[in-house]
């Protein structure tokens, strides 16, 4: 079976955990040579930002490393048995941003990712190169070799009575932690980009798509706004099945009702649904749609149903990803 998955970071990592447990496949490394199926993780690049002169990508780096059993489990994010020097040595020069976090080990990514892509290496390429080590045993893709930032419009007291400015994400997320009204959030240089080398085939080629539970605006929204990629998902033969991030109106991980606010939607598992839409709607991209037990949603031409969300374990997610493969009417 072939599966397209658009993830975001935390929350999409680990649910690929469970697509590849409901798959059979080994939670860590690479599946044996005879599995018969395979895994493409769109993942959003909308998050990465320039530091210290490296090249960060959030969310394909805690993808590979989850995927791989290198990751910190306790944060969700960073290598497991992490060392912070450089960090400290940083802070020491009073180098600036002191906010963003890079440890030893992840920094040794970003200096190879940087290199390569500095010697004319599309992100695609580069990414694939770091996985030869990692053996994530699934396809990370990112949405677009292009440059895309995510930027966000908050309120900027030093501006005057209505003053704004608009911030990278990051600054937003990590530094503020959303705790700023965002009045405007946008992936810059967006209408530039275009899908990775792949990506459409992969759409078009899937038995079933699926959207993990990761943020609807800035991780999955970031990615249906590449050009050509919304298109795809209507036109392909495959099932599109979303699970919502969104339990008892609050985000699984996360900030992401600061985000839905942002753009108008409510934190419910409803109206998210409602967000992404039907396909047999004009602009809708949905057949079905997964809630958590317990929470009433209706999407109009939309299949819904509620079982527990939760990914409280490997074990936990699988059953959830088998969910989603049944409301597909499909079987690994």
């Amino acid at each position: 079976m072939k599966v397209v998955v658009l993830v975001g970071g935390v929350g999409g990592a680990r649910f690929l955990l469970g697509v590849k447990s409901a798959l059979g496949l080994p939670l860590h490394g690479d599946a044996p040579e005879a599995a018969p199926h395979q895994i493409t993780a769109v993942v959003n690049t909308g998050d990465d930002v320039q530091m210290h002169g490296l090249q960060i990508c959030p969310d394909l780096d805690t993808c590979m490393y989850t995927l791989s059993g290198a990751i910190d489990e306790e944060k969700g994010w960073g290598r497991a048995a992490e060392t912070w020097t450089v960090q400290e040595e940083l802070a020491a020069y009073g180098v600036e941003p002191d906010w963003f976090g890079l440890g030893d080990r992840d920094i040794a990514t970003h200096l190879v990712r940087t290199r390569m892509l500095r010697a004319g290496y599309p992100l695609s390429t580069v990414t694939e190169a770091l996985s030869a080590r990692w053996r994530p045993g699934v396809r990370l893709l990112p949405m677009s070799d292009d440059r895309v930032e995510t930027h966000v419009v908050i309120d900027d007291p030093g501006a005057g009575e209505g003053g704004r400015r608009a911030v990278h994400f990051q600054e937003w997320w990590v530094r503020h932690r959303a705790a700023p009204t965002a009045h405007a959030i946008g992936p810059v240089g967006i209408d530039e980009a275009t899908p990775a080398p792949g990506l459409l085939d992969a759409v078009k080629e899937a038995d079933v798509v699926l959207f993990a539970p990761s943020n609807p605006v800035v991780s999955i929204g970031t990615i249906l706004a590449v050009p050509g990629v919304r298109e795809a998902l209507r036109e392909t033969t495959a099932p599109v099945i979303g699970v919502s991030p969104i339990i008892a109106g609050r985000p699984l991980r996360g900030m992401a009702d600061a985000c839905l606010s942002a753009i108008g939607v409510e934190s419910t598992a409803e109206a998210v649904g409602r967000h992404y839409g039907s396909r047999a709607a004009e602009e809708g991209l949905l057949d079905g749609w997964l809630v958590h037990t317990g929470d009433e949603s209706e999407v109009p031409g939309v299949t819904v149903r509620a079982v527990p969300l939760l990914m409280s374990s490997p074990e936990a997610t699988s059953a959830m990803v088998q969910a989603a493969f049944d409301l597909a009417g499909v079987r690994a």
